[in-house]
């Protein structure tokens, strides 16, 4: 419960703001009934707003158009390929110099799973070949030696 002094603050600020707002309202009702906005002056200014927009929008495609391609060919480190395992975790394979690492991929969490040196694919990528079956093979046997350990 309040005390009897907020009341009569509060009283005296509601009093103030009332006698302010009846002082405004004579200005405010002959800035009211003062010549409207003509229709060319609003189509003027949509059509600033319009080009500002357009000038915006033009800006960020010549940035994205010309800036430098982030995780180029040429640089150190390429992403090979990946597959989700889950919603939120994935493992991927990662080429660093002349080595390849099997990273997985938490939230809040990366770890390096195995690592090779780097080979050419004899098959097309996406493709099943034997050699991604032994991995399959043997990415199984370690998740499961994890969950019962």
């Amino acid at each position: 419960m309040p005390k009897p002094g907020y009341r009569a603050y509060a009283f005296v600020l509601l009093a103030g703001a009332a006698g302010r707002a009846a002082a405004a309202a004579p200005a405010a009702a002959a800035a009211a009934t003062g010549p409207a906005l003509p229709a060319g002056s609003i189509l003027q200014v949509v059509a600033g707003l319009a080009a500002v927009l357009a000038m915006v929008w033009a800006i960020a495609w010549l940035l994205k158009r010309f800036s430098p391609v982030h995780g180029s060919r040429s640089g150190l480190i390429r992403v090979v390929g990946g597959a989700a395992l889950g919603q939120r975790e994935r493992i991927v394979v990662v080429e660093v110099g002349g080595t390849w690492l099997l990273v997985g991929v938490a939230p809040g969490q990366v770890r390096t799973l195995h690592t090779m040196p780097r080979t050419d694919p004899a098959v097309a990528p996406g493709a099943p070949g034997p050699a991604q079956a032994g991995f399959a093979t043997w990415l199984r046997r370690v998740r499961d030696k994890r969950n019962y350990d």
